[in-house]
């Protein structure tokens, strides 16, 4: 009988109001959202030296911005450089803004239980970009991007979807450092000019 169990779930005398806690939530995301910004202004987004490359944040979860689903940053590769190699479970949509090179994907056997367990498959497959072109990467794939051109930077926009990593499964490994990459190095306009081989242009008052 289902009464049969009342011994267990009778038990516990701990209280707590998590449900009214998603009430109070849902009342005051209006006013949160409100002090929350809609336009991100090229000064507010932050620069990063990481890993993977010469980054500079567009949107992220820790920037206080009103997106709710996707992180996306501008990724810099200076010429005849390369990104980091990485791999991630997520997928990820890489519009190329500027210059033209190619992408290096390996594909992963995956498997999920308590924990994650992969294995890269034999076969490299490359892939060739230039400016307008966009570049899918599929989940669990490991990828690198390089820049063909011996002279001419590459920037590209990447956007990956928070759902993975708001599931718990932000299963993302580095695999290889971007050759630019060191440590507590603090990004400014004048060094990424530096990192690409050519001078900032300072605007002229008008």
């Amino acid at each position: 009988m289902a009464w049969s169990e009342a011994k267990a779930w009778l038990q516990g005398s701990a209280n707590q109001n998590l449900y009214q806690e998603l009430l109070d939530d849902a009342a005051s995301a209006p006013a949160r959202n409100a002090r929350r910004k809609k336009i991100v202004r090229p000064a507010d987004m932050p620069w990063e030296m990481s890993r993977q490359g010469i980054l500079k944040h567009l949107l992220n979860e820790a920037m206080n911005t009103r997106m709710e689903t996707v992180d996306a940053y501008m990724q810099i590769i200076p010429p005849g450089s390369r990104s980091g190699r990485h791999r991630q479970l997520a997928e990820e949509c890489l519009y190329v803004l500027e210059g033209r090179g190619w992408d290096l994907h390996q594909d992963c056997d995956v498997e999920i239980t308590d924990t994650y367990h992969w294995a890269p498959q034999a076969e490299i497959k490359r892939y060739e970009w230039e400016a307008g072109d966009v570049i899918y990467v599929p989940p669990n794939t490991i990828s690198q991007h390089f820049n063909a051109s011996p002279d001419r930077p590459v920037r590209l926009i990447s956007a990956v979807n928070r759902i993975f990593k708001a599931s718990g499964l932000n299963d993302l490994e580095q695999l290889e450092d971007a050759p630019e990459y060191r440590p507590n190095i603090i990004l400014t306009a004048e060094l990424v000019a530096q990192y690409l081989g050519r001078a900032v242009k300072t605007p002229q008052p008008a």
